[in-house]
């Protein structure tokens, strides 16, 4: 989880690695909560992933082209 301490974090060693360097071990928290939010970012790709399902309507997409075409439809994906 991504949790806003966490950001803060990141952003916090980021700004003070750009202004004035990082210890040994806050390089090593560094690594570390960067890890934390790929992971976090992957799983919550992972999960939309899973549960995504792609509708195909064609009468609905058919219906809307050729009414925006007053009834003149040359499209060759549904000709009628």
């Amino acid at each position: 989880m991504i949790s806003k301490e966490l950001i803060e974090r990141i952003n916090f060693l980021a700004r003070k690695s750009r202004a004035e360097g990082l210890t040994a071990e806050e390089k090593d928290e560094q690594v570390m909560v960067r890890k934390q939010y790929v992971d976090a970012i992957k799983i919550r790709v992972k999960d939309t992933l899973e549960n995504t399902r792609i509708i195909k309507d064609t009468s609905e997409a058919e219906s809307s082209c050729c009414e925006s075409h007053q009834g003149t439809c040359n499209h060759e994906q549904h000709k009628h």
